[in-house]
């Protein structure tokens, strides 16, 4: 990730707001034991560098509570995989080709990858499996974690994602991307639990044995 040339702290203080969306002062200092003073001060420098926002919190006594998060320009600091170019590329094939041929294009690289995927992942037991995923999808610039929720019960959760702008102006991207994790494993039910394109933190996806 691009955030290499930050100070540890301020570098884990952007982490945290990639993985768990939003936070105060206090929760930060408490998950990354540093004292609160050091915390605010990060904050400010933070804050004054255009990485991160907050919203007050009117409390019943005493001083509004400050929410911080990560803005816009923070987020495009984690791996992007893909580029304006991409999508100036899709948008001059469908004006060329039209919109189904390049949804029918976007659908064959997905089975492409999914095969690839497959391959890679082999055909160990599932946690086996699920794991080597999730370390392909890290190797890929996702900021990925798997999450064990029962002996065939999981939860991967991606808190960036490497291909956003394409995502953005093609959504059926992430529908193919559903897809491809079920065709990576058959023998499960994925379902998607959390979106990034819905204003959520975070994509996440429910993984269970069938």
């Amino acid at each position: 990730m691009k955030t290499t040339g930050f100070p540890s702290t301020k570098k884990n203080i952007l982490q945290y707001f990639l993985k768990e969306g939003k936070g105060t002062a206090t929760q930060l200092a408490k998950a990354l034991k540093v004292t609160s003073q050091a915390i605010r001060r990060h904050l400010r420098e933070l804050e004054a560098e255009g990485l991160i926002e907050y919203n007050s919190v009117q409390q019943a006594m005493g001083r509004p509570k400050h929410i911080y998060q990560l803005s816009p320009k923070a987020r495009s600091l984690f791996p992007h995989r893909y580029g304006e170019f991409t999508v100036s590329f899709l948008d001059t094939l469908v004006e060329t080709v039209g919109e189904d041929r390049v949804s029918k294009v976007l659908e064959k690289q997905w089975q492409r990858k999914a095969l690839e995927y497959r391959d890679r992942v082999g055909d160990g037991n599932l946690l086996d499996r699920v794991s080597k995923l999730v370390k392909i999808r890290q190797e890929e610039g996702y900021m990925a974690e798997l999450h064990q929720k029962g002996q065939e019960n999981f939860i991967l959760t991606e808190y960036n994602c490497a291909i956003s702008e394409v995502a953005e102006s093609y959504p059926s991207v992430c529908g193919h991307e559903l897809e491809m994790f079920s065709a990576i494993l058959p023998d499960c039910r994925v379902e998607r639990t959390h979106w990034l394109n819905n204003g959520e933190h975070r994509c996440g996806y429910l993984i269970q044995a069938k």
